[in-house]
């Protein structure tokens, strides 16, 4: 049974092949035209889309040694994201579907971050989270720490009230004029400096939920205040300014979790999205399942960011059930969340924001 996966969520264009869960190519498309805007221009994302969609999810076709018409289903991220971006996978999935006479399946953009883990390259590649798990999903526009009771039933413990951890590396990046993406910027300068050089805000939030908008705060007026004494102040400590911001966001990611390990009692965890990048917070988790005994899963650098992968097995999942969409179905921006650790009622889905 093979599967065809579309990822357009935001500045990625990517398209992948399963045949019976495993993943046979994976194919992805980037965008380079935001770096000089400092950030996703999402009318040139959506045109770069229409242009990279064809090729991208020929080559995965291809590269998995199939045709088109071997198909039995497309799988295809209906949000959240940019709405440009994702109308032109959601557009594409439907009529290449249609033309097939094969069912689509839907699936929402953070569930494929959070079932990541899933993504098997081989028959002999069974090291997979149990359920239930924990996920500590952390990207540029999320921050959250997911319960995983089954493929679609997710309970949101705990997430930022304001600025996601991704979303702070890249403005506090900005701040310094490092560039875009800051995230692998900062990273890089990190493993150059002393974590301990300087200090920045913490929150005190209650409950599992985060904020990162004082950090921020804090970020910006330290560096103003440095800058006044000494103008080149970045250029001579970027590097531990780097690893000084990159601790901070760690330590806070990783107090809230190590909270939730203790009060749910589950310690098979595991991280996603595009932060579970940074190495600051892979080596935080390895250093955790030393200390606590915690069984950790860790993705690939493939799939930490956008990918169809994670689309496919996700996908994969719903189409053994039987879960497939309508043509109808339109493509969604947003999705609607609740503070989770202050209602004590979990959120057992996402859902499109204008969803009843």
């Amino acid at each position: 049974m093979y599967i065809l996966a579309i990822e357009s969520s935001c500045d990625d264009t990517s398209a992948a092949v399963l045949r019976d869960g495993i993943l046979l190519s994976n194919v992805t498309a980037s965008q380079a035209v935001h770096e000089e805007y400092g950030g996703v221009v999402p009318e040139l994302a959506s045109r770069a889309h229409q242009q990279n969609i064809v090729p991208v999810v020929d080559a995965a076709i291809k590269r998995a040694g199939i045709t088109k018409e071997d198909l039995n289903a497309i799988a295809f991220t209906r949000g959240p994201g940019l709405m440009g971006s994702l109308l032109v996978g959601v557009s594409f999935a439907k009529g290449m579907a249609r033309s097939l006479g094969i069912p689509m399946i839907d699936v929402n953009h953070l569930h494929g971050h959070v079932l990541a883990h899933f993504i098997r390259e081989s028959e002999e590649d069974n090291d997979q989270p149990k359920f239930p798990y924990l996920c500590l999903l952390v990207s540029g526009g999320n921050s959250q720490i997911v319960k995983v009771n089954s493929y679609k039933d997710m309970e949101i413990l705990g997430q930022t009230i304001d600025d996601a951890a991704g979303e702070a590396i890249d403005k506090c990046s900005k701040v310094m004029g490092l560039g875009y993406p800051g995230g692998p910027i900062i990273d890089k300068l990190a493993r150059q400096g002393n974590p301990d050089a300087y200090q920045f805000a913490k929150p005190n939030i209650q409950g599992y939920d985060y904020s990162f908008s004082g950090l921020k705060t804090s970020f910006l007026y330290n560096l103003r205040d440095w800058i006044k004494d000494d103008p080149d102040f970045i250029e001579h400590h970027k590097e531990d300014l780097a690893a000084s911001l990159e601790k901070t966001i760690v330590d806070i990611l990783m107090k809230k979790l190590r909270k939730a390990v203790k009060d749910t009692g589950i310690k098979q965890v595991a991280v996603a999205g595009g932060v579970s990048a940074n190495n600051g917070l892979r080596n935080a988790f390895r250093d955790h399942a030393k200390r606590y005994g915690w069984k950790i899963f860790i993705p690939k650098f493939s799939y930490t960011t956008d990918n169809a992968a994670m689309i496919g097995i996700t996908g994969y999942f719903k189409y053994l059930d039987g879960d497939f969409a309508s043509i109808d179905l339109p493509a969604y921006a947003r999705i609607q969340t609740s503070q989770c650790s202050n209602t004590n009622q979990p959120m057992l889905n996402y859902k499109p924001a204008n969803s009843q």
